[in-house]
């Protein structure tokens, strides 16, 4: 009897797992499939698309194909909801190996080994609990229809351009209130320094005011002083001719 796949999650003898998608003789070697399945491994299939959609290796292309047919598998033929699927297992297993040689220094040859790999991905269904967690998180995000599915990315997109325009819209009101402040401190400092300009030219006129004021009484006690001393002269003389 055979034992246990327990690469591919399975525990008892006999028994599925998931719905699994392979892709055999994939010309890559194994070592580097398995760099890129062990990003995916238990994601959900829609966090796990996205991470092979922008890793940047090559046989991310042949992983996200396995991927997809995994789930289409899943979806057709075990009526699975796509959203509720994640991946339980991925494994790459070594393929054929090419041999070819490379004409070296004097007659010599060098092995080229070209090797190939068959990449496997199992899909199962999520436990209630973690569905439950994941809707509540695309909940909380905004990202979620009236069915409780992750809505389509032009619709997030569309919200988060409108999340996005309220900051704005708010920003630019708070700006406005900030600069109208400004502007009326501004015209109070202004009318202040008015207030202080017109005292101080009054002062100046008052100060001008006097000084012309002293100089007229100057200059008409000048005038007056010639006169007088001729009058006391005369005076002086009467007395003196009188005696």
């Amino acid at each position: 009897m055979t034992g246990p796949k327990l690469n591919e999650k399975s525990f008892v003898a006999g028994e599925r797992s998931g719905t699994k998608a392979t892709a055999r003789y994939v010309r890559s070697s194994a070592s580097k499939a398995r760099a890129v399945l062990d990003l995916i491994r238990g994601l959900d299939v829609r966090s796990a698309d996205e991470v092979l959609q922008f890793t940047d290796r090559h046989i991310a292309r042949d992983v996200r194909k396995v991927l997809a047919s995994a789930v289409a598998n899943a979806v057709n033929n075990d009526d699975q909801d796509a959203d509720e699927l994640f991946v339980i297992a991925c494994f790459a297993d070594e393929g054929p190996t090419l041999r070819r040689f490379r004409p070296r220094a004097r007659g010599r040859a060098t092995r080229i080994n070209k090797r190939s790999c068959h990449i496997t991905v199992i899909v199962a269904r999520m436990s209630d609990d973690r569905i439950a967690i994941i809707q509540a998180r695309q909940e909380r995000a905004g990202g979620s229809t009236g069915r409780g599915r992750p809505q389509s990315s032009a619709a997030s997109r569309r919200a988060r351009v409108e999340r996005s325009r309220q900051q704005a819209a708010e920003t630019d009101t708070t700006d406005d209130v900030v600069d109208a402040e400004i502007v009326d401190e501004e015209i109070d400092e202004v009318e202040e320094s008015t207030d202080i300009t017109d005292e101080a030219v009054e002062e100046v006129a008052d100060a001008e005011e006097e000084t012309d004021n002293d100089a007229a009484e100057g200059s008409a006690s000048d005038e007056a002083g010639p006169e007088a001393d001729q009058v006391d002269d005369a005076e002086t003389s009467g007395e003196a001719e009188e005696k």
